[in-house]
């Protein structure tokens, strides 16, 4: 299998966070020659959708997603439409930045509640209800499935079965049928350290952990992907607290080396 193309790694601006914001992040990924970023929405609001736009564009940036939609779930109606008006606000913002997806993290349980079920029957309807918005803006909705462990307070579709089952409930004229090379729309990369000091802020860079990613690069590849590899680390005492331009020269090192 050949080694990945420096041109198909993608930096979610999340890797980044302790230093940089969206424009610095923008600057810096046309400075190491990484083509792809994948934005969060605060640090876009912080800067402008606009000047963002304008700043990718002149940097001839592929945005490979916007992060995040989703946070369906809500304990009563008022909420819930809340949250349905933001991922409408998302939508927006990912058809300007010209986003590949706008991803969903799709929320847990309601405050109180231990009705699983019913939670994932809000992110159904949830969904469904900014889908024809999506559908006419052309912004793919990528359902991103979490571990279980995040099932009550971030995500409660925990499988990629789960969320193409999802897609089927939603898309019951099979339109889209759940084919990998249809259905994949994004492909995020960090790695599982051992041991682990804190579940969501302690992820590692490629190769520092267990993780076999290049045999999971393979499935991907044997499955069709053929779009960018994006560095998504959430490290709050390591990778955040370092120079971003080493953070960046990193990733593309770790990159090449997932052959």
């Amino acid at each position: 299998m050949a080694p990945p193309g420096a041109g198909l790694l993608s930096l979610n601006t999340a890797t980044t966070r302790g230093h940089w914001g969206l424009a610095q992040a923008i600057e810096g990924c046309a400075r190491h020659g990484i083509l792809g970023i994948s934005p969060w929405r605060d640090l876009l609001h912080v800067m402008g959708v606009d000047k963002a736009a304008k700043a990718i564009r002149a940097h001839q940036l592929t945005v490979t997603g916007l992060c995040r939609g989703g946070m369906f779930p809500a304990r009563d109606a008022r909420s819930r439409k809340a949250n349905i008006a933001d991922n409408l606000r998302a939508i927006d913002e990912a058809h300007a930045l010209g986003a590949r997806c706008l991803v969903l993290v799709v929320g847990g349980l309601p405050e109180g509640s231990k009705d699983l079920a019913g939670a994932r029957a809000q992110v159904r309807d949830g969904i469904a209800a900014i889908l024809p918005q999506a559908k006419a803006a052309g912004v793919p909705l990528a359902i991103e499935p979490l571990h279980p462990m995040y099932a009550a307070d971030r995500a409660c579709v925990n499988s990629l079965a789960q969320a193409l089952d999802l897609c089927d409930a939603l898309d019951r004229g099979r339109r889209g049928a759940p084919d990998l090379r249809l259905e994949l729309r994004a492909y995020h990369i960090c790695d599982w350290l051992v041991p682990t000091t804190d579940l969501l802020l302690d992820r590692g860079m490629m190769g520092d952990g267990v993780i076999d990613l290049k045999r999971i690069r393979g499935w991907m590849a044997r499955a069709g992907y053929r779009g960018f590899h994006e560095v998504e680390i959430f490290s709050a005492n390591n990778w955040w607290k370092r120079d971003p331009d080493e953070v960046l020269a990193t990733c593309k090192a770790r990159h090449r080396w997932m052959s």
